[in-house]
This record gives C-alpha cells, structure tokens and sequence, in this order.
C-alpha cells in the first residue's frame, strides 16, 4: 500500500495538517522532507528504516553524510540534501536559542551553550565567545576551523570583533574529535598566548573549554588559565 490509499489522518502531510506538527513521528518527518519511497517501500518505512540504521538518535542521523544516505534505496542526492538541510536547520535554530541573552556563570554555562554546536563534529573548530560587564554574551564567533587533530588560529581575528563589540571579556572554546578533553601542550601555549594579548587591550580572558561529546575541560576550574 502506498500513502495515497492511507486513512487520510495516517498520511504525515494529513496528519501534520489535522493534528499539529507535535505529534508526527521522527519517521513521518523524516517521510514528508523525502516525499516519496521506492519500489518496495512507502516514504514512512524507508524512514524508519534510515533511522533504525542510526538507533533513531537524531544526532547520528546527523552525521550521516550525502554519499552515505543515498546507499538507502530511494535515497536520491535531493533527497539526501533535504535531510541533512532540515537538521542543520535545527540544529541552528537550537544553537541561537541557547545564546540570546545567555549569561555565563559557570564553566558549565558554557559547555552547554557550545556543546550543541561542536561535540558532533568530525574535525576541529575555534569559537570565541563575547562578554559585556555582566557576563552576558553579545555574540559568538567561530574563528578557525581545522582537520581531524589542529586548527590554526590567528589571535589578531579574536581581539579584532571583541573591540568592534567593546566586550569586556572572553571565553575560547575548541573541540577534539577524539572525544578526548585534555589540554595539548600546544592548547596550553596557546591560551596563555590569548590570555597575554587580552592583558594589553584590557580585555579579560575568563575560560578556555575543550569540549567533548558529554565532558568538557575547563582551564579556568583547573586553576591553569
């Protein structure tokens, strides 16, 4: 049976349209942005199928790239951009939500306002985030983004936009896609260097987090900064 001979209500577009998005499932979400099945399957199994293939976790679904969807039969190149838009999408909207207005009090703050953003990603990324005098943010900055192990990172870019925004103070965040959190050698000479340009511009450097999947490391709770 294709969806077309469906009760209308077991149809996702019908059924987003009588109920409310809220009480789709995973699958018929994922079925409504594929549009279509295959031969042997409606747009709901194949989904299903995608992510059983995932333990239906919504995050390694994301990490899935175009070449590896399309190995699912029916999985086309547009249909595989779609997936993957809709969860970049969301994972932006999510990610905004988190700093508008954020204030930074903890270490912990922090890790939960860039963890959405960096412990899934297969190479390193460079964040800056930007303080006013109350400690709330006023925007963050990705600064570099590497390979599987480094990125380089020009202090000049981090000093520049924190002038521009008058912030007061700092915090820089980098991920290991080891899933490691321990500082490098070259991350503590880098953060002292960071902290060392601040002083001359009087602009504080606070923290410095590693952040992992569900761990971080924190050069300011270990007393290192």
């Amino acid at each position: 049976m294709n969806i077309k001979s469906w009760a209308i209500e077991d149809r996702p577009r019908e059924k987003l349209l009588l109920k409310g998005i809220q009480n789709l499932s995973n699958a018929e979400l994922v079925a409504i942005l594929i549009g279509s099945g295959n031969r042997d399957e409606t747009a709901v199994t194949l989904s299903k199928r995608i992510l059983n293939s995932t333990q239906n976790n919504l995050n390694k679904l994301a990490k899935l790239s175009v070449e590896e969807l399309q190995r699912f039969k029916g999985v086309g190149e547009a249909k595989a951009i779609a997936i993957i838009t809709a969860l970049e999408l969301g994972k932006r909207q999510f990610f905004e939500d988190t700093v508008i207005q954020s204030k930074i009090s903890s270490s912990k703050n922090v890790f939960d306002l860039m963890q959405p953003k960096l412990a899934d990603l297969p190479h390193e990324e460079f964040w800056v985030v930007y303080l006013d005098n109350a400690n709330k943010v006023i925007d963050k900055q990705q600064i570099s983004k590497g390979g599987l192990t480094s990125t380089l990172v020009d202090v000049r870019l981090i000093y520049k936009r924190a002038i521009e925004l008058a912030a007061i103070g700092i915090i820089i965040c980098h991920n290991h896609p080891s899933g490691k959190v321990d500082p490098s050698h070259s991350d503590i000479e880098l953060t002292q260097q960071i902290k060392e340009a601040g002083i001359t511009l009087n602009i504080k450097l606070l923290d410095h987090l590693i952040i992992g999947k569900k761990k971080y490391f924190s050069f300011a709770d270990e007393a290192i900064l």
